[in-house]
């Protein structure tokens, strides 16, 4: 009944038992439901998840949730997020089709016009670079940079950055593992460009001065070339487009120290978001990291705390005080 919301009809059962019967434990609940006990510790960790139980710091102890409370704030974030996925869906379909329908008209005077082949485009994106007055945006796909391709954008930014032009550009995580790119990207920083990762990108992308944008013919293959635009409308579409990728990714920077309890922020601030009632997907979202890294995450601290379960990690971690 309740599939929209996360929860399997192994998980109903063990949420209504302890709302009729909340004075079982674990293994009351494994013998009134006769139900594994690992299966029970399971169901658990994904009702606190879902916030539909609580832990009592004092106690240790679960308790559950007022289901008018709790359900009704859970269908509430499911039509939220579908809502929110809509506004997205209908945003990528406008730029879609303005980007479609400004590659039909590409040869039109003042619209934009092609780029055919690597050389091509690197020939204007050094133009550009030189003509830029205040910002370069720029998305950069793939696993890692060329170093040649590196040293000739690095000469072109820096005389920009020396103009005092703004620049921003968003790599896939991927980059983060490439020890030449991250180089780059902490030397560009020191110059004043700033960096940022996400797990995907749409495609290559360059903005510069919200007048011009270039974008590849074929996603898949930039060796193909890029069309160049720089129809207002078509422009300030791929202008919302990088910001809102811009709001949610990474920096791209060194890791902080942990803190007094040896957490770094981003465990701390994950074990809030737990406690708190998110899901790992929802955690992932506002942590701007992928939903593996969460789960990487939480295994770690499970194993630092002890704990055999999420469930048992987050009365440990309250009883240390770090919720």
């Amino acid at each position: 009944m309740f599939d929209l919301l996360g929860l399997s009809t192994q998980h109903e059962m063990v949420y209504r038992a302890m709302l009729e019967r909340p004075d079982l434990n674990v293994a009351g609940l494994s013998h009134h439901l006769a139900v594994p006990a690992d299966q029970v510790r399971e169901a658990l960790d994904l009702l606190a998840d879902l916030a539909l139980i609580r832990l009592d710091a004092q106690s240790g102890h679960a308790r559950v949730v007022r289901p008018q409370a709790g359900l009704m704030a859970l269908l509430a974030k499911v039509e939220a997020e579908v809502v929110v996925r809509q506004r997205q869906v209908e945003a990528t379909r406008a730029a879609i089709a303005a980007i479609a329908t400004a590659h039909d008209d590409h040869r039109r005077v003042g619209e934009g016009r092609l780029l055919d082949g690597v050389d091509a485009v690197r020939e204007r994106l050094t133009e550009l670079a030189h003509d830029a007055r205040t910002e370069c945006l720029s998305f950069t796909t793939g696993r890692g940079q060329r170093p040649d391709t590196m040293q000739a954008e690095g000469t072109l930014n820096q005389l920009a950055l020396e103009r005092d032009v703004r620049i921003r550009n968003v790599y896939q995580n991927s980059f983060r593992n490439d020890p030449a790119t991250l180089a780059h990207a902490q030397w560009m920083a020191s110059l004043g460009a700033q960096s940022r990762t996400t797990p995907t990108l749409p495609m290559r992308l360059v903005i510069v001065d919200r007048e011009t944008a270039l974008v590849p013919i074929d996603p898949d293959d930039s060796q193909q070339g890029a069309l160049e635009l720089r129809a207002p409308g078509v422009v300030a579409g791929l202008v919302a487009l990088f910001e809102q990728v811009w709001r949610v990714a990474t920096p791209f920077g060194e890791p902080k120290a942990p803190d007094g309890d040896g957490l770094t922020p981003p465990e701390r601030e994950l074990l809030r978001l737990l406690a708190a009632g998110h899901t790992d997907e929802s955690a992932a979202r506002k942590l701007s990291i992928s939903l593996r890294t969460v789960q990487r995450m939480m295994t770690a601290l499970a194993e630092r705390l002890g704990a055999s379960s999420r469930f048992q990690a987050g009365v440990q971690a309250s009883q240390r005080g770090w919720l």
